[in-house]
């Protein structure tokens, strides 16, 4: 892949995001990469930049619209020429019924999902504009797809998404970009810690007896989808565990 091209990872200091660091970092392209927790996002940085990966990083809260104008403005003409922009960032919060729902919880969401995903892909998209092959992946979800109890708003967050990302194909495909997305069902990584507000026994249930995806296998997916020919257009990837058939349906061993 040509060495003047850049990757672009929102949420890139741990779990999928940082999987997909590591693994793109192969293709011989620059990386940026975001996230909120600095020291995370050096360290990670730090240990590309010794295998021979040019790396820009900058702390980012997604949510904040001004923050991710300033970001996108601020990066060096060395890392502008964006060929790919990987929307990673995004969490879940809660799970219950929406009639007691934590509004700081929904908030949250869809703040970072939803809006978060707008903001930094209207920051950029006008920097891919003549890059060849250019693309947007968009880490969905089988929430997208699907709901089940007690998701609610981080299923609708997620079907948003979805949505948007056939959408943006619509949108782009005068420009050359091409859009797409890679939804996963069970994944172990932070994600249900995260979900359950640091509630790490709670979030260990969630894959007792069954073996999940691994954020290894997401960036697999993402990186078949941004190394295939640029006359390829992935539309969307479900990948689930074997162990799992539906965002209800699992099997558990024990």
């Amino acid at each position: 892949m040509d060495m003047n091209n850049t990757i672009l990872i929102t949420g890139a200091s741990s779990g999928i995001g940082k999987a997909c660091a590591e693994r793109l970092a192969k293709t011989g392209s620059k990386l940026i990469l975001t996230a909120r927790r600095g020291d995370r996002l050096e360290t990670l940085a730090d240990a590309l930049r010794k295998e021979g990966t040019e790396v820009y990083t900058a702390i980012l809260d997604v949510r904040d619209r001004a923050a991710c104008e300033a970001f996108v403005d601020a990066i060096p003409s060395e890392f502008r020429n964006i060929r790919v922009l990987l929307n990673n960032a995004g969490l879940a919060a809660g799970l219950g019924p929406v009639q007691s729902g934590d509004t700081d919880h929904w908030d949250r969401m869809i703040d970072t999902n939803l809006k978060g995903l707008l903001y930094v892909s209207r920051a950029v998209i006008p920097l891919m504009y003549g890059v060849e092959g250019a693309q947007i992946v968009n880490i969905g979800s089988v929430a997208g797809k699907e709901v089940y109890p007690g998701g609610n708003v981080y299923c609708a967050s997620k079907h948003a998404v979805d949505a948007l990302t056939r959408s943006m194909r619509i949108d782009l495909l005068e420009k050359g970009i091409r859009v797409s997305s890679v939804s996963p069902g069970m994944v172990e990584t932070e994600f249900s810690i995260v979900r359950f507000d640091g509630d790490s026994d709670r979030a260990a249930t969630v894959y007792k007896g069954l073996e999940p995806l691994l954020a290894d296998d997401i960036a697999d997916a993402v990186n078949y989808i941004v190394t295939a020919p640029f006359r390829i257009t992935v539309a969307d990837i479900l990948i689930f565990p074997a162990a799992q058939a539906s965002s209800r349906d699992v099997l558990r061993r024990n």
